[in-house]
């Protein structure tokens, strides 16, 4: 998905960038970058890739090659940025977050009428940012050109933009799928993706951007240049699974939010199962983590962690770019706890099940190390649809999703037409369903948090949540 951090500043804020953008490194495993604006140097730029090595690793010692009381970066999923560019508005910097699908259109639309180009990347694609550079330099205002940007998009996108007189207007999506926060400090302003990434920097929280809102900030104030818009649709994912533990988003913390999901999905299942008869509640680390947590503690179940993920030396199971290789790393990564397995009933609670590969192996490696029982809660309610807005299944194809792979098994394609059906666990064909998934992934049981107890545990009203990926609804 991506995440950016850019600060203005009446001393050179080169450093809080770079330890501000290291701090979303949980949100990209593609390439980052900065760029600053110093008054003798002018622009500078670094982009790294950073598949198989960290951020701090690739940037050390940018502070000694770039300077700057302006500074923006980023961490991307995706194309190299932030880009630089000369138009009409002079020169700029910029980085976006979020996914266009209408991207190709776009484009064309663009060549039909400018006689322009645009750089190619492998594959003849062009960079998304590029095209929202060119989408905002249709308006003789930058203002104007990112509300016209934001209108023309079909999907999401925040815009970081770091201007030739050292300013920085930042820009929250129309729909505010994902957040941006403002921070202060004695010295100047920062903004962010995560909250969190500014507070040991010393800045201090200012203010939360809108849906669609625009802002300018300058090492003196911030000062709104677009209102904020009326409909927020943001994405529930981010306190399932994306956000760091310590972020807040909407004034709702991460971790407190994973935990009273987690004691929801124990009340429901207090109901179905006698839970006396599980020894050990656990979390698939780590997002899982926090809502087994609360599960343990609503339930009454002790909390334990049967297996270690060894992450000294591993690194991050997706981000190899081949499966079966991200299948191996993370097979690596878990260690087993013999004490707390071998003949043990054991209850794990994951962030959410997408395709589920590794949450089969995972099972598997358990079984091989004593465990007498493996059930499997997932912390959101069943994928029905991948993601069109942040990418977070990754998936081309609907068909990856186990859920629809599982159905089509049982249905065929007239399964298609019962997708909400199958979504509820108290409907024969939901029933199962989970009934399928279990003999397929080795669950002793399967059971997912609902809708209604995952808006609960949120605490914002159902209307201001994006809930695309379980319903299939705008």
């Amino acid at each position: 998905m991506g995440g950016f951090f850019g600060a203005v500043s009446k001393r050179d804020c080169v450093l809080d960038v770079f330890y501000g953008v290291d701090y979303h490194s949980h949100l990209g495993t593609s390439r980052a970058g900065m760029a600053a604006l110093d008054s003798e140097k002018g622009f500078q730029r670094e982009i790294h890739n950073i598949e198989n090595s960290p951020f701090r690793t690739k940037f050390a010692g940018i502070t000694d090659e770039m300077q700057g009381k302006a500074c923006i970066g980023c961490i991307s999923d995706g194309e190299p940025q932030p880009l630089l560019i000369r138009s009409c508005h002079g020169v700029y910097a910029i980085c976006i977050t979020g996914k266009i699908n209408n991207a190709d259109a776009l484009m064309k639309q663009y060549l039909s009428f400018s006689g322009g180009h645009f750089e190619a990347l492998s594959g003849g694609r062009v960079n998304a940012t590029e095209i929202v550079a060119a989408l905002i330099d249709q308006k003789s205002d930058l203002t104007d050109g990112i509300r016209f940007a934001q209108d023309s998009i079909d999907g999401t996108a925040n815009i970081l933009l770091l201007k030739d007189d050292g300013s920085i207007l930042a820009a929250r999506d129309k729909y505010g799928r994902l957040p941006v926060n403002i921070g202060k400090s004695n010295d100047g302003y920062c903004v962010s993706f995560e909250s969190f990434a500014y507070q040991k920097l010393g800045y201090q929280n200012e203010y939360e951007l809108g849906p669609g809102e625009i802002v300018r900030i300058t090492a003196d104030k911030t000062e709104i240049l677009s209102p904020r818009l009326g409909e927020m649709k943001i994405c529930a994912f981010l306190w399932t699974y994306y956000g760091y533990p310590n972020s807040c988003y909407e004034g709702i913390n991460v971790e407190v939010m994973r935990n009273r999901n987690g004691r929801i999905m124990a009340q429901a299942d207090s109901k179905n199962m006698d839970l006396s008869k599980i020894d050990y509640v656990s979390g698939v680390p780590d997002s899982g983590t926090p809502h087994a947590i609360g599960y343990a503690n609503e339930s009454g179940v002790p909390f334990g962690r049967p297996f270690i993920k060894y992450t000294p030396t591993w690194p991050r199971s997706f981000m190899p770019q081949n499966q079966n290789e991200r299948n191996q790393v993370a097979k690596m990564k878990q260690i087993p706890v013999h004490d707390l397995i071998e003949g043990k009933k054991l209850l794990f609670v994951d962030d959410s099940i997408v395709r589920g590969t590794q949450l089969r192996e995972t099972v598997e490696f358990l079984y091989e190390n004593g465990a007498e029982e493996v059930h499997m809660r997932s912390a959101c309610p069943p994928i029905m649809y991948s993601c069109k807005y942040l990418n977070f299944s990754r998936s081309t194809d609907e068909y990856d999703l186990i859920t629809r792979r599982t159905i089509r098994e049982l249905e065929g394609d007239e399964g298609m037409n019962h997708l909400e059906e199958y979504a509820d666990g108290t409907t024969e064909r939901g029933k199962n369903m989970r009934c399928a998934i279990c003999q397929k992934l080795k669950f002793a049981s399967l059971d997912y948090q609902s809708i209604e107890g995952l808006i609960e545990a949120i605490g914002l009203d159902e209307s201001q949540v994006c809930t695309y990926c379980w319903t299939g609804k705008e």
